[in-house]
C-alpha cells in the first residue's frame, strides 16, 4: 500500500475521479493519508484522521512511506489556530497559505518538517488541550455555507463541528450522522451547555444538519453562513424571521482529552 500527505493549503476531496465531481470534503495542510486505489490522474484516499474517502488530484500531494505515515499518526501535532497564516517553503522560499485546522508534522520552535521539506510557520498554534470552543465556532462568523468546504471560504454543517471540536482536542467523523453517534445523550434541553452538539432531521427523518450550543437558548451552525439562531424544544428558530428552520433530533456532549 502506497501513502501520502497533503502539503497545499486546502485540497479538494471528491466523490469520483473526475474535476466535475461533487467535493465531499477538503483535505487541508499536513494530512496524511493511505492510498487505496490509484488511476493516471487521480488517486483514491482514506485520510488517517476521521477514514473519511474520497479521490485527490494526483497532483496535489507528496508521498510518503509506511513508516512515514505510522510515525505521522503515533503523533498528536499542533493545528494553525489563525483562521489564516502561512508557512515559508525554507528551501523554494514560497508561501503556503494555510487556513484553521492545517496539521503542523513535527513542529518546533515555529518549524515544521515533512520529510524532507522544511517550513517556517508564520503564525498561531493550538495544542489541542484548551476546551474553548465557543472560541473558535465564533472565529467562523459570516463564512459561507458550502457543501464539502472546510475553512473560512466556504464550510458545511459537519465540517464546522469537525473542524471546532478538532482544535480542542475532540476527535469527530466527517458527516452529520455519524457525529451524532459519538459521545453522551443529553435528554432535557434545560441540560444543555456551552459546546453541546445537537442534531436536527429532515422530512425523511434523516440527521441532516448539525450545530454547536452556546447554552440552551442559542445556537451557532453553518446555514447559508455561520450564524447564531435561537434554539428551542423543537428546533432552531431563524434569528430574524423568526420561523423554525430545523427540526431537533438529539443532543451530544462530546469531550475532549
Amino acid at each position: 500500500m502506497e501513502y501520502g500527505i497533503s502539503i497545499l493549503g486546502i485540497v479538494p476531496l471528491r466523490a469520483e475521479a473526475k474535476d466535475q465531481s461533487e467535493i465531499i470534503s477538503q483535505v487541508l495542510f499536513g494530512q496524511h493519508f493511505k492510498i487505496i486505489e490509484t488511476q493516471p490522474k487521480w488517486i483514491k484516499i482514506e485520510l488517517a484522521s476521521d477514514k473519511y474517502v474520497g479521490w485527490i488530484c494526483a497532483k496535489q500531494y507528496v508521498e510518503i512511506t509506511h513508516e512515514d505515515y505510522d510515525n505521522l499518526s503515533l503523533n498528536d501535532f499542533p493545528l494553525a489556530e489563525d483562521v489564516f497564516s502561512s508557512l515559508i517553503n525554507i528551501e523554494a522560499n514560497e508561501y503556503v497559505p494555510i487556513s484553521m485546522g492545517a496539521v503542523l508534522p513535527f513542529y518546533h520552535e515555529g518549524m515544521v518538517k515533512i520529510r524532507n521539506k522544511k517550513y517556517k510557520y508564520n503564525g498561531t498554534v493550538s495544542n489541542k488541550t484548551n476546551y474553548n470552543i465557543i472560541y473558535y465556532a465564533k472565529q467562523f462568523l459570516n463564512a459561507p455555507y458550502l457543501w464539502g468546504g472546510k475553512s473560512i471560504l466556504g464550510i458545511d454543517c459537519s465540517g464546522f463541528t469537525q473542524l471546532v471540536c478538532q482544535m480542542c482536542g475532540i476527535n469527530l467523523p466527517r458527516d452529520a450522522y455519524q457525529q451524532a453517534l459519538e459521545g453522551e445523550l443529553i435528554e432535557n434541553i434545560d441540560d444543555i451547555i456551552e459546546g453541546d452538539l445537537i442534531f436536527f432531521i429532515n422530512e425523511n427523518l434523516k440527521i441532516h444538519h448539525v450545530g454547536i450550543a452556546m447554552d440552551n437558548k442559542s445556537i451557532i451552525h453553518a446555514s447559508g453562513q455561520v450564524r447564531i439562531d435561537e434554539l428551542s424544544k423543537n428546533g432552531i428558530i431563524h434569528s430574524e424571521s423568526k420561523s423554525l428552520t430545523h427540526k431537533l433530533h438529539s443532543i451530544k456532549r462530546v469531550t475532549y482529552h
